[in-house]
């Protein structure tokens, strides 16, 4: 008699988009918004969980924006961006820059890099230009060479883990 294979139960086919989100949902993340202006002026931003620190030497970091973000085509455009990566408090900013069809500006104080629209009181902020510009499947992968940036060490980040924002816990 030959014994069958074993199988994991906790094994899942790669292919299968809802458990493949669920794994990738497993790691948790920072939140952040990335922002730019068109060239008519108007900005523009979108909510993103996906910033990576690629390099300090050339200072690098990476945003992988879906190929549908209505944002993404003036980010491609105007080639600077803004990350701004929020802290624990700002999760109504994140909420807003993920709908559709609202003034995501609006409910937040703004400032202006230079043109870009840099969010007050975010953890962290990078001003960017348009380092590399890949494919990624049903994403793209943009690399920005970080500009200038401003970090704030005060407030604990907002996290994004299985689906829902979270807080930091450490245990006092």
């Amino acid at each position: 008699m030959t014994a069958l294979p074993h199988r994991d139960p906790d094994e899942h086919d790669p292919n299968d988009a809802r458990r493949l989100r669920d794994a990738f949902g497993a790691f948790a993340t920072g939140v952040t918004v990335v922002t730019t202006r068109g060239p008519d002026g108007n900005r523009v931003g979108l909510t993103a969980n996906s910033l990576t620190s690629v390099s300090l030497d050339p200072p690098l970091l990476l945003f992988c924006p879906a190929r549908t973000a209505s944002a993404l085509p003036t980010v491609e455009a105007s080639q600077r961006f803004a990350i701004n990566v929020l802290a624990a408090n700002q999760q109504a900013v994140a909420d807003r820059f993920a709908r559709r069809d609202v003034d995501r500006f609006a409910e937040a104080t703004w400032e202006d890099w230079d043109g870009l629209p840099i969010l007050t009181g975010a953890l962290a902020n990078f001003a960017c230009t348009m380092f590399a510009d890949h494919d990624g499947g049903d994403h793209r992968v943009i690399i920005g060479r970080v500009e200038r940036l401003r970090m704030n060490a005060e407030h604990d980040p907002l996290l994004y883990f299985r689906g829902a924002y979270r807080r930091v816990h450490v245990p006092t």
